[in-house]
């Protein structure tokens, strides 16, 4: 069996010196203003620790409260466990919606969608036919229309994703897949890896990147704000923000 080479791990201190790990580097927080999502944003030093921010948030253990359910659940809808619709949000008839998650205000889960397992739908979020999302921060804005997939990731402000695109959690050279994934899933940084303290971890798109239709991300993608992706099958690594690059 063929296996990579190693490279230099760098330590999780000065992962979280390096801006290129923060929330900030990733998203405008000056953009954002539900409250709840800046609370999120906030309270983590690295990108790497809003999966479990995102998980404490839904099982009450931050220090804000969670919006009133007064969104809109149309009849026909399905929604299984703790599901939180904030005023001015649509859980449409057909939608498939497994807490606990939490839909913003002015985010619609469309009909054929499926969202689940400690998900959070920014405000203006709209997830239609075919799209899942699971264990996910959505920040607001972002658009998937059609059949794709995002798990165990970060989406910043206005992400569009294509037709049939994928993020992908586990790497392929660990060995056989086992569920709950036992080993840590390392980003890339100048030639180091980057503990990301995650058996799961998918990618981080950065505000306004559009993913082009078809393109499967590599774990721990990182792709800063306003980077343009040409089209290709697959994608991996850390792309800074304003770059071009496939």
């Amino acid at each position: 069996m063929h296996r990579l080479p190693e490279t230099p791990m760098m330590s999780v201190e000065l992962a979280r010196i390096d801006y290129r790990t923060t929330p900030e580097y990733y998203i405008d927080t000056e953009q954002v203003t539900d409250p709840v999502m800046l609370h999120l944003l906030s309270c983590c030093p690295t990108v790497f620790g809003l999966k479990k921010a995102v998980a404490d948030l839904l099982a009450g253990h931050l220090d804000i409260a969670l919006p009133e359910p007064a969104g809109v659940i149309e009849p026909g809808a399905t929604v299984r466990g703790q599901v939180i619709a904030a005023a001015g949000a649509v859980i449409a008839e057909g939608a498939f919606v497994t807490g606990p998650v939490l839909v913003c205000p002015g985010a619609v889960i469309e009909a054929g969608a499926r969202v689940r397992d400690n998900t959070v739908i920014g405000p203006g979020c709209r997830i239609g036919f075919g799209a899942e999302v699971t264990r996910s921060l959505l920040t607001g804005g972002v658009f998937m229309k059609h059949t794709s997939f995002v798990g165990d990731s970060v989406l910043g402000l206005g992400v569009n994703i294509g037709a049939f695109v994928s993020t992908t959690g586990l790497r392929v050279t660990s060995g056989p897949v086992t569920e709950p994934a036992t080993e840590e899933v390392c980003a890339h940084l100048d030639g180091h890896r980057v503990a990301t303290g995650q058996t799961k971890f998918g990618a981080v798109i950065g505000d306004g990147v559009i993913v082009p239709a078809g393109t499967v991300l590599q774990p721990a993608t990182l792709i800063g704000a306003h980077t343009l992706l040409y089209p290709k099958t697959q994608v991996g690594g850390f792309f800074p923000a304003g770059s071009q690059g496939r």
